[in-house]
């Protein structure tokens, strides 16, 4: 007998997916330089020599039954003590070693974060808008996930909605900073209070509410500014992270979550998602990759690109009348739609082989999401579409 959980999930696949392979069959049509596809986040640079380096080295060097072989189920300890260095020298807090639990990426960390600190049945907050994997992230758990309503157009957190909401039932925030699918960096003053409304929500019920932290364009910020570090802020955070997008590494799928020195429960956070890693099947990333990643933790791909490609869309589509706020990293931007159905501006922009998300399957209407993470020449020959584009609204 079939399983109907998951059967029922083929009615609901992702619309970014979707986009992306529209994409494709029309590339094959009119050639892949003719479509400018902002569907999906997938890294344009490559990743740094430094990376290459190393797993050259690994191979060339390295005993290969032990470089091959298995690694403790906590994960390789070479990897999670340059990772807790890496941190204490970046935000100054103690970390060590047994803070650290490697991951397939940040979906995996977030996977087992949500899964050591929620039981079936309790509730988890998030703001929108939202990554929307974070549904299933938190259905897997056995938890229901409640979305905090947005606060356009700047997209900080709605923390008097989020207050409200934050019931005894709510045993988890999870929050995403810079942000997919806006670019907004939560701001210091923001993180600050999100702490002090959680420690006193927390001392009012008797219980902690942990804060998950989802981080995986920390490294991608623009105008030289620098992204507020949510654990600084509130003890109770688990941080989970990817080098996806800061080593464009996100084939290799490795990430962590780091738990913050003082959290709840920090010395057996990390055994228990170990044990999470057993009975899910996880069981580590790729050994030889943790290696190489740990020589690579001060070191990012030139990301600067994505500044720049940031830069001509924001200018142009500030030039073409639609409203959009200023990202402070990643490689997205959410202009508001320029009609109040946002599916329907999609398939509009279609038309001109602009390739767009709607803001639905991020949980506000009328806006979409461009994933510009492609070349800067495309970028500026994806222009002129814009401009038919708004030509057919006016």
């Amino acid at each position: 007998m079939l399983n109907e959980t998951y059967r029922r999930m083929l009615a609901n696949k992702s619309v970014i997916r979707e986009t992306a392979a529209y994409g494709q069959r029309r590339a094959a049509e009119i050639g892949r330089e003719n479509v400018f596809d902002y569907s999906l986040g997938n890294p344009s640079v490559p990743c740094p020599p430094a990376f290459t380096e190393a797993m050259q080295d690994l191979l060339a060097h390295e005993d290969p039954v032990a470089l091959h072989g298995y690694c403790p189920n906590q994960g390789d300890p070479g990897f999670r003590t340059a990772v807790a260095a890496h941190l204490r020298a970046r935000f100054g807090l103690p970390y060590e070693q047994k803070h650290i639990f490697p991951t397939t990426g940040a979906a995996g960390a977030i996977a087992h974060a949500l899964r050591a600190v929620t039981a079936p049945g309790d509730q988890v907050l998030t703001f929108a808008p939202y990554f929307p994997e974070y549904g299933p992230y938190v259905a897997g758990a056995g938890a229901e996930l409640r979305v905090v309503p947005a606060q356009a157009p700047a997209f900080q957190p709605n923390l008097d909605a989020l207050e409200a909401m934050l019931t005894p039932g709510v045993a988890a925030v999870l929050i995403n900073t810079p942000n997919n699918p806006t670019g907004v960096v939560y701001s210091a003053g923001t993180l600050a209070r999100l702490a002090d409304i959680l420690a006193r929500k927390s001392a009012a019920y008797g219980h902690t509410i942990f804060l998950v932290s989802d981080e995986p364009y920390r490294d991608i910020v623009f105008d030289g500014g620098t992204v507020p570090y949510p654990a600084a802020f509130y003890p109770h955070t688990l941080t989970c992270f990817s080098f996806s997008k800061s080593l464009s590494l996100p084939g290799e799928r490795l990430g962590y979550v780091a738990v913050a020195p003082g959290c709840e429960g920090e010395e057996v956070l990390v055994d228990m998602m170990a044990q999470i890693s057993r009975f899910t099947g996880h069981n580590c990333p790729p050994s030889i990759i943790q290696k190489a990643a740990a020589r690579c933790l001060d070191v990012t791909s030139d990301l600067a690109v994505y500044e720049e490609n940031m830069n001509l869309l924001y200018d142009a589509l500030r030039g073409l009348g639609f409203e959009v706020e200023r990202p402070g990293g990643t490689f997205y931007i959410f202009p508001k739609a320029l009609e109040p159905d946002a599916n329907a501006f999609c398939r509009k922009a279609r038309e001109f082989d602009l390739l767009l998300v709607p803001s639905d399957t991020f949980g506000v209407e009328g806006y979409v999401r461009l994933a510009y993470c492609i070349e800067t020449e495309k970028v500026r020959r994806s222009l002129p579409a814009l401009e038919r584009l708004a030509a057919a609204y006016k």
